[in-house]
């Protein structure tokens, strides 16, 4: 009889606990599928879901129900980075490191990357190439272990000997070795699609590819095209029939062009793109991912000596100031953007900057915001999930003090942030 009590009273409190809901008042809600900022509203949260939103502010009727009182804040979804490296942060000892960091140390150091990620307001990312161990911490993440957005991770990058993801670039000749696709090397169509099999295999939840040259690689060209369009094609193929999309990595017009014809979803930076390739991303529904905020930190960067090899500056002072106006222009043209800032570049946390950097080019307050929710929750193939303050999705809720339509600055300083209905910053 004692056992059947306790099981009663045990299955009770599991109801009650489960039954728990939070009521946040909010004083303006954007709404990022319509794109207007309405006044006034409760948005019902339970358990990792939002249940209901309510025209006014509604008091809970039961006594374990919570308020937060957003009243003279702007709530909107989370936000969505798709350009990050969880795995680092730059700095004038960044060559140095990969040889003496262990993949311990590189976790520790991701933990607080993850962390001041999602206090500012990203609860999803997509992280776009480290050593794998951005998987574990996406794992980790998931599982609860760790305080961080939620990811999507390409694991390694994909790259051509010599070229920009090439691990053993800047080694000595003792240590260059020859990596190929198991290190995501790739010097044919047969390394290719074995590369993708390999980043399947290790956890990766999409492909990126280094269609062009690169800034920070220590080698000589950073927009020369490095794939033939035929391993892109294979790539693109291969991820496609494992359930994963292709972003490139691409400074170059000529990697540019082959990698939207071979079948990629987003080009990253895009700093040398022509009105032709625009037109071909237009076609073929791609997107760029802008990254302006990282162009400018490079640009700054290679000012100060001894910050980047000898062989780094002249490209970083070159590409950076190219970034945003190419932005500016393939906005205008009708190219499909896709916010994203290559956080890790800069100093994590700070990926609120881009926001004034594409309002600055022309691309209006709202449209910036709704790039990085229902845009890029749509890549994803979340978009029934996050990206919008909705019944049935995801409780990704943040506010911030002013309405963005009239300081975008405000997006640099997020002051509340909840994710799946779990309150880390208020």
């Amino acid at each position: 009889m004692k056992k059947i009590l306790f099981s009663i009273i045990l299955l009770l409190a599991i109801t009650v606990v489960s039954a728990q809901k939070t009521y946040i008042l909010c004083g303006k809600l954007v709404d990022t599928k319509s794109g207007k900022i309405e006044k006034r509203k409760t948005i019902v949260v339970e358990g990792a879901k939002i249940t209901h939103i309510h025209n006014g502010y509604v008091q809970p009727k039961s006594k374990g129900d919570k308020v937060i009182n957003l009243k003279n804040m702007v709530v909107m979804p989370g936000l969505i980075d798709m350009h990050v490296h969880l795995e680092m942060e730059y700095d004038s000892k960044t060559r140095l490191k990969k040889y003496i960091l262990n993949e311990a140390d590189i976790a520790y150091n991701s933990i607080n990357f993850a962390k001041e990620t999602l206090q500012s307001g990203f609860t999803t990312v997509r992280d776009l190439g480290g050593s794998g161990v951005n998987v574990s911490l996406r794992n980790a993440i998931n599982l609860g272990k760790l305080d961080g957005p939620r990811i999507f991770t390409a694991e390694k990058s994909l790259a051509t000997t010599g070229g920009h993801a090439d691990p053993t670039n800047g080694s000595s000749r003792k240590l260059i070795g020859d990596p190929g696709p198991k290190e995501g090397v790739v010097n044919s169509v047969e390394d290719a699609r074995k590369a993708v099999r390999q980043r399947y295999k290790n956890g990766a939840d999409l492909i990126k590819i280094t269609a062009t040259g690169g800034v920070l690689s220590v080698a000589k060209s950073g927009d020369n095209p490095q794939f033939t369009i035929e391993e892109i094609k294979a790539i693109c193929e291969t991820a496609k029939d494992y359930g994963m999309h292709v972003a490139a990595h691409a400074h170059g017009d000529a990697g540019m062009q082959r990698a939207v014809i071979g079948g990629v979803k987003t080009i990253e930076h895009g700093t040398y793109m022509s009105e032709k390739t625009m037109e071909l991303m237009i076609k073929h529904n791609a997107y760029l991912v802008p990254t302006i905020t990282a162009g400018k930190e490079v640009a700054e960067k290679a000012k100060i000596k001894g910050f980047y090899p000898a062989i780094v500056i002249p490209k970083a002072l070159a590409v950076g100031p190219q970034i945003q106006g190419t932005f500016a222009k393939a906005y205008k043209k009708g190219v499909g953007i896709a916010f994203g800032t290559d956080a890790g570049v800069f100093k994590h946390g700070n990926s609120g900057k881009e926001f004034g950097y594409m309002v600055e080019a022309g691309m209006p307050a709202m449209e910036t915001i709704q790039s990085a929710t229902i845009t890029n929750a749509k890549i994803l193939g979340m978009e029934n999930e996050i990206g919008q303050i909705k019944k049935g999705f995801l409780a990704d809720i943040i506010a911030v003090n002013d309405d963005p339509t009239k300081n975008i600055k405000t997006m640099e300083n997020v002051v509340f942030v909840m994710k799946e209905g779990k309150v880390y910053k208020k």
